[in-house]
């Protein structure tokens, strides 16, 4: 009974903090400040992983959500907005949403790209009515490491996402199952 209490406690605590970290998210409700947001995070993405540069020069699209929060105990849950580019200029705005249920416990702040290296990419994002991060287009996932290392089968994927600037104090970022939708405006 006792730790039944210290649960719902830090279940509380943690729901707590989440709202604290979702606000700056939600307040990303002006264009402007989003796109401003935007392009700080590809500089930042550019300027610590080249092959997202070298990958960005060729794209068909890239998709930047500059700030995600992210937040649970044993139930969780992220969520951000973020900007499609295409030629250079802002042509959509999305949201990125997960939720989870295991065993997890923290709260955590990241952003992440996806660049979209075929028409096809950009043509199942356009016409999907949400897309869900894990199936199709084929994915790959870099992280630091991996990204400064291309192989045959990497570089053929239709979508290439890099996850950068992660603060928080939660183990672990997965994006499979992740819902981006397309929004009226941000």
């Amino acid at each position: 009974m006792f730790m039944f209490s210290r649960l719902k406690i830090a279940a509380l605590a943690i729901s707590f903090a989440v709202t604290l970290i979702a606000v700056p998210v939600q307040a990303k409700d002006n264009t402007a400040e989003l796109e401003a947001s935007a392009n700080a995070a590809l500089v930042k993405l550019y300027e610590t992983s080249p092959r997202a540069k070298e990958l960005a020069a060729t794209a068909k699209g890239i998709l930047v959500f500059p700030e995600i929060a992210k937040g649970g105990f044993i139930v969780g849950g992220q969520y951000g907005k973020g900007v499609l580019r295409q030629d250079g200029k802002s042509t959509g705005y999305f949201s990125s949403a997960q939720g989870s249920v295991g065993l997890q416990a923290g709260i955590q702040k990241f952003g992440y790209a996806l660049i979209l290296t075929s028409d096809k990419a950009v043509r199942q994002l356009d016409a999907a009515d949400g897309w869900e991060v894990g199936s199709d287009p084929s994915i790959v996932v870099a992280d630091e490491g991996a990204a400064a290392s291309a192989t045959t089968r990497t570089t053929k994927a239709d979508v290439h996402v890099f996850i950068f600037d992660q603060k928080g104090l939660m183990g672990g970022i997965a994006l499979e199952g992740t819902k981006i939708s397309r929004l009226e405006r941000p």
